[in-house]
């Protein structure tokens, strides 16, 4: 699989052959968490419509889905998505079918939805983790007999009363 980002607010999905890679047509463009919202939907909308195809025997090797999103103005929110599929092998009277199957997938039925979220944070300040004691006594007491060289090789004085 492959997403390539076509835009600040667009990417597109298309099947390939080995690992999941993420492209785009320079250098400066950042793979953003809406880029990441839009790979989600059009991700999850491929791989319903690859099963639906499975399923019925058609091939899914030429489809890619194109999504693209807008903000509301003066907004950092997405207000607006949209989802383009092409699929030149795919025949006329299936495309009813194939499009049903694509509003089926999770991702976009979740999005489509009111989604609660919460964010959790600690109730008390979390305290610091300190050694047992006689852990610490263990290791105070192996620096204090250990002779520590110094860089000229000689042994490092130790501080006894």
């Amino acid at each position: 699989m492959k997403i390539v980002l076509t835009g600040e607010e667009s990417l597109r999905i298309e099947p390939t052959s080995g690992m999941l890679t993420i492209e785009a047509d320079s250098a400066e463009r950042s793979y953003s968490p809406f880029h990441m919202l839009g790979s989600a939907l059009g991700m999850c909308t491929f791989s319903v419509l690859q099963s639906w195809a499975s399923n019925k025997n058609i091939s899914a090797d030429d489809l890619r889905i194109d999504i693209s999103w807008q903000f509301p103005e003066g907004q950092h929110r997405v207000e607006r998505m949209k989802v383009a599929l092409e699929w030149p092998s795919l025949s006329a009277e299936l495309w009813p079918r194939a499009r049903r199957a694509a509003s089926l997938c999770g991702v976009h039925q979740t999005l489509t939805k009111s989604v609660q979220i919460a964010v959790d944070t600690p109730t008390e300040q979390t305290p610091t983790i300190e050694p047992p004691p006689r852990y610490e006594t263990r290791r105070a007491e192996a620096r204090a007999t250990a002779a520590v060289p110094q860089a000229d090789g000689q042994p490092q004085p130790t501080n006894t009363p």
